[in-house]
């Protein structure tokens, strides 16, 4: 009888020839549908640059609202103190004045807020002021959309087509000024 002629063993391997390729696509499924959550800030148009041989426009003092707070967020409107709750009510009453009382804006369109802190007012305070402002304006606007169109001012937009003209905007348009804070 023949004597049988042992086999060798092979080791067992473990095809790592594909690795790279399973690691690369697992790499780019997770940073297709990752999502990264990004700071968007304030939402704010800035107006253009002016031309430096053109004069900034002359404002009436009547036509300004003057809205400071300090580093411990005391709350100024045109030099009196006011809590925050009722900056918008004093924002609304300036724009919508239409020449009635001196100590406010001629018209909506001449009405300017002018918002102004310190360095060290804490962000939370700014946002809560800003937003009292512009929430002024939305009521206002919203209003005057009511009365005019019977929708608030979110649903008339939406309604406006392209070439359409925002009757709302043009009437009260949002002038806030926001000052650079003092050092």
């Amino acid at each position: 009888m023949p004597l049988l002629k042992r086999r060798a063993k092979r080791q067992a391997e473990i095809p790592t020839s594909s690795m790279a390729d399973i690691a690369f696509l697992l790499l780019i499924f997770f940073l297709v549908t990752t999502t990264i959550n990004v700071d968007s800030g304030i939402y704010m148009q800035l107006p253009p640059k002016l031309d430096e041989n053109v004069e900034p426009p002359e404002i009436q003092q009547r036509n300004l609202l003057n809205v400071l707070v300090n580093n411990s967020g005391d709350v100024l409107v045109d030099g009196q103190f006011m809590a925050i709750n009722n900056i918008r009510d004093e924002v609304v009453r300036h724009v919508t004045n239409e020449g009635r009382l001196p100590n406010y804006a001629d018209s909506p369109n001449e009405a300017i807020v002018s918002f102004k802190t310190e360095r060290e007012l804490p962000y939370e305070q700014y946002i809560n002021v800003l937003d009292e402002i512009r929430g002024a304006y939305d009521e206002v606007r919203n209003d005057f959309s009511r009365q005019e169109h019977g929708v608030d001012y979110a649903t008339y937009r939406a309604q406006l087509g392209e070439d359409d003209e925002d009757d709302v905007k043009t009437k009260y348009p949002i002038k806030i000024s926001l000052a650079e804070p003092d050092g």
